[in-house]
């Protein structure tokens, strides 16, 4: 299927994935839409779901893919006789730190063989308040990514990432349902 509307529209073909016909209009009078487009992951299959629809877009617009991964600071119990040193909480944060820059760039890899440009950051802090923060302070034009898509009791119970960062952020968020994932009231 292609797309062509008026002077300075790029015609781009794009095909059924997963049942979901995603067509993007990117260009207008040769002007890139999106320049950088912020991917926040975390190891999840859910978080990865969303690469398909990042792919599709960056790779139209020519956009920069800044994947973000967030570590949250070791929060250690002060009571209840726990015995972790100093040390020892720095060796955990080290680890943590290790694994979480290996998949960021094993993910950056696996984007720059479908020849996109990828970018990778490790930022440290609450996620929600972190990633709002980083998409602005990177010039991100757009966050992209999914949810459990949960509601009602279930996301006051569980809270949400996503909810949180799609009312604080000053930037676009595209927000994607992941395969499976069927609203719960």
């Amino acid at each position: 299927m292609g797309i062509r509307i008026g002077p300075g529209v790029v015609e781009r073909k794009t095909g059924e994935r997963d049942g979901l016909l995603f067509t993007v209009l990117c260009l207008w009078k040769g002007n890139n839409m999106y320049k950088k487009i912020m991917v926040p992951v975390d190891g999840s299959d859910l978080a990865e779901c969303v690469l398909p629809h990042v792919e599709t877009i960056a790779s139209a617009t020519r956009a920069t893919v800044e994947l973000v991964r967030v570590v949250e600071p070791l929060q250690v119990p002060t009571k209840g006789g726990i015995a972790l040193t100093v040390e020892d909480i720095a060796q955990i944060e080290k680890e943590t730190t290790a694994e979480a820059r290996k998949y960021l760039e094993d993910l950056a890899s696996m984007l720059r063989d479908k020849g996109l440009k990828v970018e990778t950051r490790l930022i440290s802090g609450k996620v929600a308040e972190s990633l709002t923060d980083d998409a602005l302070n990177i010039n991100a034009d757009l966050i992209v990514m999914a949810t459990h898509g949960r509601s009602g009791v279930s996301r006051w119970v569980w809270g949400s990432v996503a909810d949180r960062i799609l009312h604080a952020s000053r930037v676009p968020v595209l927000l994607v349902r992941a395969p499976g994932c069927v609203p719960v009231p």
